[in-house]
């Protein structure tokens, strides 16, 4: 997973929202912590599971991460000022995007991961024109035919 967040932070260009879905252990954090550090992040990179949000001021403008599992009702998002996060930052990771329901505007790239006895499985899915050029260039990194994800 830090290998895929790492070719991830390569084909990262402009400003966007990936969620990332997995159950408890899928390797979300993980995934995040390649991509933070490949864009030049140096400490540590926890789950926002308790703050909820970690912002990451880089060289690519401020990314912020967001787990969202402790999110009982969706609106408890207007409380932390979950918009102004979305409209601010230059990269926003979603991990449980599920638990706002509601109130996320669309992402541009979903990343589901589904983790299996011999490994993980990792569906990457454009969802917005920015998404596309994204997955494009991701395909060229990886080697990978993302054409139909």
């Amino acid at each position: 997973m830090i290998a895929l967040g790492g070719d991830i932070a390569e084909a990262f260009r402009s400003k966007m929202t990936i969620t990332l879905r997995g159950d408890l252990g899928a390797g979300k954090t993980t995934l995040s912590r390649g991509l933070l550090q490949n864009l030049g992040h140096q400490g540590a990179v926890k789950s926002p599971t308790y703050t909820l949000v970690e912002p990451y001021d880089l060289d690519v403008g401020t990314v912020y991460h967001f787990d969202l599992y402790r999110v009982i009702d969706p609106e408890e998002l207007d409380y932390i000022g979950f918009a102004d996060y979305l409209s601010q930052g230059s990269l926003c990771l979603i991990e449980w995007p599920e638990r706002g329901n509601g109130y996320l505007s669309a992402a541009d790239v979903s990343v589901d991961i589904e983790h299996h006895r011999i490994g993980r499985e990792v569906t990457v899915m454009a969802l917005t024109d920015i998404g596309t050029d994204f997955l494009s260039r991701l395909a060229k990194i990886t080697g990978c035919d993302l054409s139909h994800s």
